[in-house]
């Protein structure tokens, strides 16, 4: 698809991913208008303060289906739809002191984008297909035991993503899912070394859609990890179930 004068919809818009997003889509992309959903729509503010009258911050909790029907009713020319909002709470699935971490992990980063792509599904359909796109992460490829609930909800996403690909295909939506590494955002704000920008994810990811992509590595750690995965998958579970133990986690470089 054509991201050039589309009006897009980006979850978690209030910073990291989801933000640049924001800032790609407008200011490089070319799209016409951009919908930055966050929980409190003051954390958009600054972004339609920079892109005035191309940028709407909307409330949006993607585990509220009351506002996630009232955005689908309000923004009803979306033709992509950006499902990036997400939850890691540090917590193990064992370890935990109970599972309600683990619950809402999945709540965030699975129930989520499936409730969006059920609102939007025929709002897509009504602007001529368009496409989604399903900000995943290497976790969603490999078990992180370290990262409890984390990992099974983003491969519940994965999932998700190949199903809707197949519902959604004879209306013309295309479904990218991104496979992430290691970012510079507040949530991998605890892991050591180098990490991708935000901007460059973005970027992979409007490619994925533009391409037709169902799914895409977006950066070097993400490919490293699917290539270890080949090579030796049992060899990289071990190595991974380390990390349980790790006092500081790092990306390598």
């Amino acid at each position: 698809m054509e991201i050039r004068d589309r009006v897009a919809l980006v979850t978690g818009a209030n910073r990291g991913i989801g933000e640049a997003f924001v800032r790609v889509l407008l200011a490089e992309a070319g799209a016409a208008k951009v919908y930055a959903a966050a929980r409190d729509p003051a954390d958009a503010a600054h972004l339609e303060r920079e892109f005035p009258g191309r940028c709407i911050a909307v409330r949006l909790d993607v585990t509220d289906e009351a506002q996630i029907s009232a955005a689908a009713g309000r923004c009803a020319d979306v033709g992509l739809l950006i499902n990036n909002a997400g939850l890691f709470t540090n917590q193990l699935l064992i370890g935990a002191a109970d599972i309600s971490h683990a619950r809402a992990e999945m709540e965030v980063n699975y129930f989520g984008p499936l409730a969006m792509i059920r609102a939007f599904a025929p709002v897509l359909a009504r602007n001529g297909g368009g496409a989604v796109i399903n900000v995943l992460s290497a976790a969603a490829i490999v078990a992180l035991p370290n990262m409890g609930g984390y990992s099974p909800s983003k491969a519940a996403a994965r999932m998700l993503s190949t199903s809707a690909r197949a519902e959604l295909a004879g209306q013309g939506t295309h479904v990218a899912a991104l496979i992430v590494g290691s970012v510079e955002t507040r949530m991998a704000a605890h892991v050591q070394g180098a990490k991708e920008k935000p901007e460059d994810i973005a970027r992979a990811g409007l490619r994925a859609a533009e391409r037709r992509i169902d799914e895409l590595d977006t950066d070097r750690m993400a490919v490293e990890v699917r290539a270890a995965l080949q090579l030796d998958p049992k060899g990289l579970e071990r190595r991974l179930a380390k990390l349980l133990g790790a006092q500081s986690i790092s990306t390598g470089k």
